[in-house]
């Protein structure tokens, strides 16, 4: 039988310690987990997704609210677990997410490795016209086919990441 994770859903409550512990895994130490931690406490948090597997969480994303542009999301963090890393589980999720984001035609901002994001959907050229306080060259976009000139002002908790 295949062991494959099952499709992204949202968070439950209850679930935020296997997410604590994802994300210290994931990242070697405590920062992304005391980042998420600091946005819910500030609700700032728009959604939390999920990506179930055995009975463990191998994957785990979240969207917050921008402050600015009003209306647009930032993801940040995104973490699969380190032992089914390299698998296209972190494309799928965040792939599902760029969809999403398409259809209902929500810009959703990522700061991260172009290589990754790229290919599961984000833009970098869509992002061109937009500024910030994090490096553009970054920064990408899906959800909108080109995003105009924007400042971004990132949740106040996230630090952009």
């Amino acid at each position: 039988m295949f062991n494959t994770p099952e499709f992204a859903r949202d968070m439950k409550r209850g679930e935020e310690a296997q997410v604590d512990a994802l994300l210290r895994d994931a990242f070697g130490g405590p920062e992304e987990a005391e980042l998420v931690a600091k946005l819910r406490k500030a609700r700032l948090i728009a959604g939390e997704q999920v990506m179930p597997m055995g009975g463990r969480i191998v994957g785990y994303y979240a969207l917050s609210n921008m402050v600015k542009p009003k209306g647009w999301l930032c993801l940040a963090p995104v973490a699969i677990a380190p032992d089914v890393q390299r698998r296209g589980y972190g494309k799928r999720m965040i792939g599902m997410l760029t969809e999403w984001a398409r259809i209902t035609q929500t810009p959703v901002v990522v700061l991260g490795e172009p290589a990754f994001y790229e290919k599961a959907g984000f833009s970098r050229k869509g992002a061109a016209a937009l500024t910030g306080p994090y490096p553009i060259d970054h920064t990408m976009v899906c959800g909108l086919a080109g995003a105009p000139a924007q400042d971004l002002i990132y949740p106040p908790s996230s630090n952009g990441v």
